[in-house]
């Protein structure tokens, strides 16, 4: 169990803290501004003391003290300084109500600007929990389905993947035991070897089957067929024969085909990414109504995937939830990741959505489309209210003591 610091709800509120006291690039607008704009308001209020003193009232240095004064106060730079941070803080603080991290301000504003999502299909997509549907073993395979299996889950207990949990978890809901594989391999993206009983056991792709040259053409079309319901079919070898297949399902979340949807209303190009092979990710794919399907990708090639698309100058949000991911959510422009996934995905990204829903993309680029508006409303106001406000002070208009008056009412609005 966790505790203190390294609590959830703790690493919630720090990264909350940190976004909030951190500065967004568009801040570097408004020190610009500012760097110009003070010189000149001091400026304008040495020149507004000298004609008054000299032109206006001669000799009268108490009232031209008093206007040079009223410029400087009403030229307070402070409008320009809070405007970014401020916006910060309130779009950062909405982001939590809805269940969505931004690690900096950053990337709050870089969230408006992606114009291509690349989505993850396992737990992304889908919820991320398969389940064993599907035990075929070959003809004249000379083993029971009971010893079949003990092979399969003693060598799947080993790796780490979601599609192998899925099989242990099926396996041992039938009650049996299962025992200790030696000289465990896993492949990414291709499946696992391992010695079980004194067998060679391979499990995996057909790239895998081929590897090995294990010969599997009266397992294609049953493959076939399974991957045209979305399933996913790995197969099995003992001692370097075909023995058989499984295969698990994981299921579409309720809400991907809406979300989907929503982000496509955006003018976003919607893409998913997979290493299941290509049929079964099309299935999946046109159910959810995505653009674009890259299937059969390795996780070492998930980056090398998101680099092309940058190469196209395309600006690149990935949204994932595995440890394969960690490395496409860096190179993206905007990492995603589920907050339902993995320590080192939700390390990886850039915002972190808390609740694994995909609408949360949608509310994560309106948070960041709003929050820019209403920085760049705070600058046009601040600035306009300079502009007009530093005439009407060195003309004599206004009194310190009213611009102060003004200024803390406009600290403190009325609701």
């Amino acid at each position: 169990m966790k505790v203190g610091k390294d609590t959830t709800l703790a690493q919630i509120i720090k990264v909350v803290s940190d976004t909030q006291s951190s500065k967004a690039p568009i801040q570097r607008i408004a020190d610009k501004i500012s760097g110009i704009f003070v010189p000149i308001a001091i400026r304008i209020a040495i020149f507004t003391f000298l004609i008054w003193y000299f032109l206006a009232t001669p000799g009268e240095f108490a009232g031209s003290l008093e206007k040079a004064v009223a410029v400087l106060v009403i030229a307070c730079p402070c409008a320009l300084g809070l405007a970014t941070p401020t916006s910060i803080m309130a779009g950062s603080g909405r982001a939590t109500e809805w269940r969505i991290l931004f690690k900096s301000g950053e990337h709050i504003e870089a969230t408006q600007s992606f114009d291509t999502v690349v989505l993850d299909k396992t737990g992304t997509i889908t919820k991320g929990k398969p389940q064993l549907t599907n035990i075929i073993l070959a003809d004249g395979v000379g083993v029971d389905e009971d010893e079949f299996l003990i092979n399969v889950g003693s060598t799947e207990k080993n790796s780490e993947h979601p599609l192998a949990e899925a099989i242990v978890n099926g396996i041992t809901a039938k009650n049996l035991t299962l025992v200790d594989a030696i000289d465990f391999q896993a492949f990414p993206g291709y499946g696992v070897r391992a010695q079980v009983n004194g067998n060679e056991i391979l499990i995996g792709t057909r790239k895998l089957m081929d590897q090995y040259q294990i010969p599997i053409e009266t397992a294609l079309p049953i493959m076939a067929d399974l991957e045209s319901t979305g399933k996913t079919a790995m197969l099995v070898a003992t001692d370097q024969k075909y023995q058989g297949l499984v295969a698990v399902a994981d299921t579409v979340k309720e809400t991907s085909k809406a979300a989907i949807s929503h982000l496509k209303s955006l003018g976003l190009e919607v893409i998913m990414i997979t290493g299941d092979n290509t049929r079964t990710a099309r299935t999946i794919g046109e159910a959810v109504g995505v653009d674009k399907i890259l299937a059969e990708v390795l996780p070492e090639e998930k980056a090398k995937e998101i680099k092309k698309l940058q190469t196209q100058h395309r600006k690149v949000a990935m949204v994932g939830d595995g440890i394969n991911d960690a490395p496409s959510l860096v190179t993206a422009d905007i990492g995603m990741a589920i907050g339902t996934g993995t320590d080192v995905a939700i390390e990886a990204a850039d915002v972190t959505l808390m609740q694994g829903d995909l609408n949360h993309i949608g509310d994560a680029i309106h948070i960041s489309r709003k929050t820019m508006r209403n920085i760049k409303q705070n600058l046009f106001w601040a600035l306009a209210y300079n502009s007009i406000g530093i005439p009407i002070a060195a003309i004599g208009f206004l009194a310190p003591w009213v611009v102060e008056q003004q200024w803390h009412l406009a600290q403190y609005p009325l609701y």
